[in-house]
């Protein structure tokens, strides 16, 4: 039974207070699943609602006729009919707290669910290590240490506001810390402020692009007024770059990039006074830099998800070092003042051991002001990162496709799955590589994970965080709609277009997968179906080819003839369905069988060995439509590894007051355990999401803090998060309503108002079981949903 998911404990404590939606709708789409599970659900199922901007777009037409050119051509020459040849294929409360009955029958390195990652260290963790070796081959360094403190260090730091600091003054508290840094005469800290409309402070401008320099404890103001031009256009960060390096001379240049982050696709920072602009892309920042033509010491992002691969071999063209986190930054931020003050000190400080100041002080300080939030910061050496890596990315990227290319998507898609994922709730899709490496189990991998892990020279993560080694990459499977954008982006920054083919050809076979089995399901169909009948297309070779063949890919959630360019390219489509055939998830075997009283779901082992996630999905009947309550990894098997049938009525609350919640990863190392999700919420009055942390020391939970939402998908980068929350904040719970046709209506207040106070109890209460719906959602390994029919 090692193929069975891992839950939760649940701690219940009584019956719960009313659920009710109140007041009018808040008009802000899904704050829940963010489709709204609208398309979800092939013919029988209901058309959903919601914002749905990315199903638009039939898909047939042109892209029919460029797969089935593709078909041919990839075919082998056979032509249609030989390639539609060939044969088919076919509850308690409180329990003690040791491991087993927390985790049950959980086993290392087994199914671990859809966000989450293996337990502990598949190597050998590199946290908290300074690495000083430099491999033989690397070029050296650009910038030349003078020593002995004769070193003249210019600082640029490029801090676009936005709603980091009109919200919570992000900005003015990082400003005050380099402000009270002891700063030297031969150290120039330039800042250029603008993006954001209300700084929190009495100085800088809301209206327009200011550059200041930190002296003397205080701000100087260089520029007035240098216009109001989009933080995240190239040219702007190009000519405050040209305007430091020729008033400001030094032989030593630092580039900080502040705002949010959205990491290989997305790039970096969002401008609030200009949200049409969209973010800077990493072909954005190459065009930028280049322009400036001035090279760094190091360059950092004080921002979330931007120490991926891919921006690593594009700067490496302009700076020797990398500082930039993996994970999504809680909203501190760096702490500036300490490593400024040793810079100071000593301006010829070796680089390495100004980025191990900064992420020593960055985790110490998240760790005391943001607890329970998960933190990483690495120091990468891009001198030799491109010596070693890029060969090792190539081989490992050809070695990858051929993996799929020979039968073997379950093993990629295994270890795409079970390999630590950052900002899994945002569904960027980026991964740790060092761990993406290794679950690859290839000779390969293996061989890339030692160069990074070479070529990553400091990394510090929180006691919370594992298998963040330094560098992430994107690598789809969650989203395949940005596909497309990746390759561009690949294609604009030069990269090696074998990673490009490997994740279309990955994406093709997950396509497949998934229009194979009747597009993205839905679990409104068992609220209003017959009972449990899902979509399907048929089984054999020629059933999904035909499928395939049809070019119609609006059954699937996100996909469009817009964003599947991807599709069929350097993949055989017959070899794919084949594939597909003979390793589909059988949902026809998602029944509740009676037994002596007791509903059971037995699978057998090779179908459990198909799913990648299993959640539990409740929706609550208030005599007008449908509250989605959310998701939640909570969930029991019997001896004989049946999933139980037996729904106890009970969902998660805060101070007994019933909540949408959404369960988001897990992490297990040895004993210990860390478990996350969300709960939507209006927070003084803005959208906003409480964090829930279940670990040790608080089995029953906590509340972390919150993030803020995008509700109008201003911008696709992640934002820090709220460091934590402060007495007398007003929340109000938010839930996601559908009617009783399956479409959603719109998201509304609900359950009683609660003023925070530090002091809440996170419990599993009784709600009316009439009144409640409850299925489990199962994940396959082409990230298709299924939902079983409802509990009793």
């Amino acid at each position: 039974m090692e193929n069975r998911p891992t839950g939760r404990r649940k701690h219940i404590t009584g019956e719960g207070k009313d659920i009710h939606k109140r007041g009018e709708g808040l008009n802000t789409g899904p704050v829940g699943r963010t489709d709204g599970y609208s398309g979800r659900g092939g013919s029988g199922s209901p058309s959903g609602g919601g914002d749905g901007g990315e199903r638009s777009g039939g898909g047939g037409g042109l892209i029919g006729i460029i797969i089935l050119i593709a078909i041919l051509l990839l075919g082998g020459g056979k032509g249609l009919s030989g390639l539609l040849g060939g044969g088919g294929g076919g509850g308690g409360s409180d329990t003690t707290s040791t491991l087993e009955n927390l985790f049950g029958n959980y086993a290392a390195g087994s199914f671990m669910g859809n966000g989450a990652s293996s337990t502990g260290w598949v190597a050998d963790s590199n946290n908290g290590r300074l690495n000083t070796d430099v491999v033989d081959g690397a070029r050296e360094k650009r910038t030349k240490i003078i020593g002995n403190g004769n070193d003249v260090v210019t600082l640029m730091v490029y801090m676009c506001g936005t709603d980091l600091e009109s919200g919570n003054g992000m900005a003015s508290s990082d400003l005050q810390e380099m402000a009270k840094a002891k700063i030297g005469s031969n150290v120039n800290i330039l800042v250029y402020t603008g993006g954001c409309k209300q700084w929190k402070n009495n100085f800088v401008s809301n209206k327009v692009n200011q550059i200041y320099k930190i002296e003397n404890g205080g701000m100087k103001c260089l520029v007035k007024d240098d216009g109001s031009a989009s933080m995240t256009k190239p040219a702007t960060l190009s000519n405050f770059i040209k305007y430091c390096s020729a008033n400001y001379p030094a032989n030593r240049y630092e580039l900080i990039m502040w705002d949010h982050g959205g990491g290989s696709i997305s790039g970096f920072g969002y401008d609030e006074k200009n949200a049409m602009s969209g973010s800077m892309s990493l072909k954005g920042i190459n065009e930028a830099l280049s322009t400036a033509n001035v090279k760094f010491d190091f360059i950092g992002f004080d921002a979330c998800l931007m120490a991926t691969l891919e921006n690593a071999l594009m700067l490496e063209k302009y700076a020797d070092y990398l500082i930039g986190s993996e994970e999504t930054e809680p909203g501190v931020g760096w702490y500036y003042t300490d490593w400024l003050t040793a810079l100071s000190e000593n301006t010829s400080m070796a680089t390495l051991d100004i980025g191990k100041k900064i992420a020593d002080d960055f985790v110490k300080v998240c760790n005391a002001k943001c607890n329970g939030q998960k933190t990483t910061l690495s120091v990468v050496d891009l001198a030799e990162l491109t010596a070693t890596v890029p060969e090792s990315f190539k081989s490992f990227s050809a070695s990858t496709s051929s993996l799929l290319k020979n039968d073997g998507y379950k093993t990629v898609a295994d270890a795409r799955s079970n390999t630590r994922e950052f900002s899994p709730s945002t569904r960027i899709d980026q991964v740790d590589l060092v761990h993406l490496a290794y679950n690859m189990k290839t000779d390969e991998g293996k061989q890339l994970a030692e160069s990074i892990l070479g070529a990553v020279k400091y990394n510090r993560t929180s006691s919370n965080m594992t298998n963040a080694y330094g560098l992430s990459i994107y690598f789809p499977y969650k989203k395949t709609s940005k596909v497309d954008s990746a390759v561009a982006t690949y294609e604009a920054i030069g990269l090696d277009s074998e990673y490009s083919k490997c994740i279309q050809n990955f994406a093709s076979i997950e396509v497949s997968g998934q229009a194979a089995a009747g597009g993205s399901a839905s679990p409104l169909t068992m609220l209003f179906g017959d009972g449990g009948e899902q979509s399907s297309s048929g089984g054999s070779i020629a059933d999904i080819l035909g499928t395939l063949l049809g070019g119609d890919f609006s059954s699937i959630s996100g996909l469009t003839s817009e964003n599947t360019s991807f599709f069929g390219k350097n993949t055989d489509m017959q070899a794919a369905a084949k594939y597909v055939a003979d390793n589909k998830f059988d949902q026809s075997e998602l029944v509740w069988n009676n037994d002596g009283g007791e509903y059971k779901m037995e699978l057998d082992e090779e179908q459990w060995s198909l799913v990648h996630d299993l959640q539990l999905n409740v929706f609550y009947d208030d005599g007008g439509g449908y509250i989605d309550l959310g998701l939640d990894n909570v969930f029991e098997f019997d001896d004989e590894g049946r999933l139980s049938g037996e729904y106890d009525g009970t969902w998660l609350a805060i101070d007994s007051q019933p909540v949408a919640y959404y369960f988001t990863d897990a992490l297990y190392e040895g004993d210990d355990y860390t478990i996350s999700g969300r709960v939507p919420v209006l927070l003084n009055g803005t959208r906003a999401n409480l964090i829930i942390v279940f670990d040790n020391e608080h089995p029953d939970g906590y509340i972390v803090g919150a993030a803020f939402d995008y509700v109008n998908g201003e911008t696709e980068t992640s934002a820090k998060s709220i460091t934590e929350l402060e007495e007398g904040d007003k929340i109000e719970f938010v839930c996601d309503y559908y009617s009783y046709e399956g479409k959603y209506e719109n998201s509304y207040r609900f359950g009683d108002v609660m003023t925070y106070n530090g002091d809440h109890e996170i419990s599993n209460v009784y709600i009316d079981k009439d009144a409640a719906t409850a299925t489990y959602m199962f994940t396959d390994i082409y990230n298709r949903e299924y939902w079983t029919p409802p509990m009793r």
